[in-house]
């Protein structure tokens, strides 16, 4: 039954606060709600058109947002902010290759998050972001007349845990409740609401190209169950790419150096201009004015599709990475969904055709609009109003803590199904330890070296036990948002820590590419490696626990017997030396089967002294 709110005073029922979708995008930005009569979603407008700028513009008197702000993209550049959302989670390190695309300036925060200097303070993306969040809000609430304190908002698949907390906190400071941070390409899937008539499952392929970043996400639609098989994509790719590919054109065909922030503003507007054109006629030409001079700035189609065909491919190999991660083949692909503006590039559609050859390729939607549409449908769900649809979503890199021997051991493998809880029991390795330090890391590699640390604590206050007795109990918790939360409990006397993986910044473009290459090229390595390290921390523990015997039980032993046990320790510890993980298998297995006749002679004496005195 829904709920009500009466107004006591006049007696009148309250209207309930609306709930909307927000799709937070690079260029540009939208919010979506449902009607109230038909249940649809729609996108609300603002002086006629969808469609809000990701532009932030620092006047003197107040912060504009929108229109407004590009408006003064040639006449205040450093005043003007734009692709805020490729400096979420990030530090100055991650953005080299962005910095000199921009005309504000980023200030290096000392390995935090950026943080982006305008005139005489410093904001972060979080700050910048939540303006835009904010006028969201207040559109949509003088749109819809009513109260919006709820809603949805996407984030491109890619996004790693801190770039999501980031648009969280972002959502927070805008005066949001923020009821989940979704996947950009699940939400164009319910949008389009595949699958929820009639049983027969399909296997849908969501190919999101915007205007900063590139999503492809496999899914398996039924029933209104919406199961992501695998995520890919790249988190600096899109539109804006195009656009510096049609500016490089004319910045070589005209020789044009050392250009102003305006007149560079003038050549990627016009960029843009272009672009747009060319997705419905074959060439373009304007005359703009560049430090004085007229210059006739033209372009064919062809020249555009030979500029952006190296960009265009990359995104194909992402699709094929995500569908060898499902365990797919193209041809199991049914239906493809186009998202994004930068999908209206003729040479977009026609690569995708090809590619997914045997599937329809959907573009019915408005494909700027889709999500945002599909965000407010998953806004209504959270608000109880739709009973129909479930969403399963995954996490794109697996995740662990690091083990003896600097070895990664995973808790939550890549593309397990969010949100999840998964524990594992682990003990200490040294007698009468009382504090033990657990890293979590991030990654696909063998060992912990190669991944990426996400963070560190330290589980204090463990009575002291022998090695192998303490039962610590690993909680990996990965919420919908895709952000993980960690526990460990020592289970024999309840000492606990709790902690919620908040990095500093995001991983760096190169690192999101190579991980899963690196782990299928170095695959055997790892393996190796892995080998190694675990059969050198099993022979670390063995000869800790001989000496220990040894000191403890000396004499069940005579003396050839210490000596043949001293000689096995002592071949182990060359074998360590050399590295020779066969050679240490062999030495262990001889000093397990010599010591063994030694371990029964102790359980015996245990046996006697326990049963002393007692009758049978």
């Amino acid at each position: 039954m829904a709920k009500i709110s009466i107004d006591l005073n006049s007696g009148t029922v309250a209207k309930s606060e609306a709930v909307i979708g927000i799709d937070l995008g690079t260029t540009n930005s939208l919010i979506a709600t449902i009607n109230d009569a038909d249940r649809l979603p729609y996108c609300i407008t603002n002086d006629s058109d969808s469609i809000v700028p990701s532009a932030l513009y620092f006047g003197k008197d107040a912060i504009h947002v929108g229109k407004k702000a590009i408006a003064q993209l040639v006449n205040e550049p450093e005043n003007t902010i734009y692709s805020v959302k490729r400096l979420m989670g990030k530090s100055y390190t991650d953005l080299q290759d962005l910095n000199h695309n921009l005309n504000y300036q980023i200030i290096d925060n000392q390995d935090q998050l950026v943080k982006v200097k305008i005139a005489n303070k410093q904001y972060s993306p979080i700050e910048l972001s939540s303006y835009i969040l904010k006028d969201l809000k207040i559109i949509a609430e003088q749109k819809l007349n009513n109260r919006v304190n709820k809603g949805v908002i996407t984030v491109p698949a890619y996004f790693n845990d801190s770039q999501r907390q980031a648009t969280r906190d972002a959502g927070k400071l805008a005066g949001m409740d923020v009821l989940r941070i979704i996947n950009e390409p699940t939400a164009a899937s319910l949008a389009y609401g595949i699958g929820l008539t009639g049983d027969e499952g399909k296997t849908v392929a969501v190919y999101d190209l915007g205007g900063g970043t590139f999503d492809i996400s496999l899914l398996y639609i039924q029933n209104g169950i919406f199961e992501v098989l695998a995520t890919n994509g790249d988190t600096y790719l899109g539109g804006d790419d195009f656009d510096k590919a049609i500016v490089d054109i004319w910045s070589k065909q005209y020789d044009l150096k050392n250009l102003t922030a305006s007149n560079r503003q003038i050549l990627r507007l016009t960029a843009e201009e272009a672009k747009k054109a060319l997705s419905t006629t074959t060439s373009f030409q304007k005359v703009v004015s560049i430090q004085g001079t007229n210059f006739t700035l033209s372009i064919r189609l062809e020249q555009l599709n030979d500029a952006i065909k190296p960009l265009i491919d990359k995104t194909m190999q992402s699709c094929q990475n995500a569908i060898y991660d499902a365990e797919l083949s193209v041809a199991d692909v049914q239906e493809v969904i186009l998202v994004g503006g930068s999908t209206r590039t003729p040479l977009v559609k026609s690569t995708v055709e090809k590619f997914f050859s045997s599937a329809k390729v959907n573009d019915d939607l408005n494909p700027d609009e889709v999500v945002a549409m599909g965000a407010a449908i998953e806004a209504d769900i959270l608000a109880g109003n739709r009973k129909d649809m479930l969403l399963l979503d995954v996490t794109p890199l697996s995740l662990g803590i690091e083990t003896l021997g600097g070895l990664m051991d995973v808790l939550i493998p890549r593309n397990n199904k969010i949100p999840t809880k998964l524990r594992k029991e682990y003990t200490t390795s040294v007698d009468g330890q009382i504090n033990l330090a657990i890293n979590v890391y991030q990654g696909e590699r063998e060992m912990v070296t190669d991944n990426r640390k996400l963070g560190e604590f330290i589980l204090q206050g463990i009575p002291a036990m022998p090695a192998g007795l303490p039962k610590v109990e690993m909680t990996f918790m990965l919420n919908a948002d895709g952000i993980l939360q960690v526990t460990a409990e020592e289970k024999r006397s309840g000492i606990k820590q709790e902690v919620q993986m908040k990095p500093q910044y995001g991983i760096s473009d190169e690192e999101i590419k190579n991980m899963l290459q690196e782990s299928i090229t170095n695959a055997q390595e790892d393996m190796d490696r892995r080998g190694l390290a675990e059969a050198t921390t099993e022979a670390d523990q063995l000869i800790y626990a001989t000496e220990k015997f040894i000191r403890e039980n000396g004499e069940l032993l005579n003396q050839e017997s210490e000596t043949v046990i001293r000689q096995r320790m002592d071949k182990i510890k060359e074998a360590i030396g050399a590295k020779d993980k066969n050679l240490i298998v062999s030495m262990t297995d001889e000093l397990n089967n010599y010591s063994r006749q030694f371990a029964e002679k102790v359980m015996d004496k245990q046996i006697n002294k326990a049963l002393k005195g007692k009758k049978i």
